[in-house]
C-alpha cells in the first residue's frame, strides 16, 4: 500500500474503531463501574476476537462466512440473543458505590482476577458475534491492500486496526470514569446503568435486522 494510501485509511479505520457499538458500550460501562484500567485489560478479549477475525479474512474465509445464509444467520442471531441478554443484565445492575464495596465483607468481593476474566469473555463474545466485524475486514481492508504483497499488507492494516481499536478503547473507558463523576451518586449511575443496558439491547435488535451482503 502506498504512502497516500495510508493517510486514506488510517482516518477511516480509526472512525469505525470510534463509532457508537456495542464493544464501545462496554468500556463505557467498563469504564463507569470499574475504572479505565479494567476497561482496557478486559477490552483485550475483544482485540483476541478481532485478530482473529482478521486472519479469517485474509485467508479469504471471511466471503466464505458472508456468502453462506446459513452460517451468517446462526452468527447474527447468536450475537443479537446475546447482545439482548447483556443489554438486560447492565439495565438491572445495582449502582456501584464506594461506600457500599467498603462495607461488604472480603468473601462478597470479587477478585480482580475474576473480574478481569468476566469483563474480558463479555468483550470477546460481543465482538466475535458480529458478523458486521467480518464484513469491516473483509470489504474494507481489500481496497487498500497491496497485491504485489498481499500478506505482509493485510497484517499490517490489521495490526494499525488493533492499535487504533485500543486508542479508542481507551477514549472511551476514559469517558465512562469521567460519567461516573458526574452520574451524581447511586441514582444517576442507576440511570447510567440502564441507558447503558438499553442501548445494548438496542444493538442486539438491530443486529437481528442486519441483512446479508448481496454476493457479487
Amino acid at each position: 500500500m502506498s504512502f497516500q494510501n495510508y493517510w486514506v485509511f488510517l482516518p477511516a479505520c480509526f472512525a469505525l474503531n470510534m463509532a457508537f457499538g456495542p464493544n464501545n458500550v462496554l468500556s463505557l460501562s467498563s469504564g463507569a463501574r470499574h475504572g479505565v484500567r479494567y476497561a482496557v485489560l478486559a477490552a483485550f478479549g475483544r482485540l483476541v476476537a478481532f485478530a482473529a477475525m482478521i486472519a479469517i479474512a485474509g485467508f479469504g474465509l471471511g466471503a466464505v462466512l458472508l456468502a453462506s445464509e446459513t452460517l451468517f444467520t446462526m452468527l447474527k442471531f447468536g450475537g443479537a440473543a446475546y447482545l439482548v441478554w447483556l443489554g438486560i443484565k447492565l439495565f438491572r445492575s445495582p449502582p456501584v458505590e464506594v461506600s457500599d464495596a467498603m462495607a461488604r465483607s472480603q468473601a462478597e468481593v470479587e477478585i480482580p482476577s475474576v473480574k478481569l476474566r468476566r469483563l474480558a469473555k463479555q468483550e470477546f463474545f460481543v465482538a466475535a458475534g458480529n458478523p458486521k466485524a467480518i464484513l469491516i475486514f473483509t470489504a474494507f481492508f481489500p481496497q487498500f491492500v497491496d497485491r504485489s504483497a498481499y500478506a505482509a499488507s493485510f497484517t499490517m492494516l490489521g495490526v494499525i486496526f488493533l492499535l487504533l481499536e485500543l486508542v479508542a478503547i481507551s477514549i472511551y473507558g476514559v469517558l465512562g470514569s469521567r460519567l461516573k463523576s458526574l452520574a451524581g451518586g447511586a441514582s444517576g449511575f442507576r440511570w447510567f446503568n440502564r441507558a447503558s443496558g438499553s442501548l445494548m439491547v438496542g444493538f442486539g435488535i438491530l443486529l437481528a435486522f442486519l441483512r446479508r451482503p448481496a454476493v457479487q
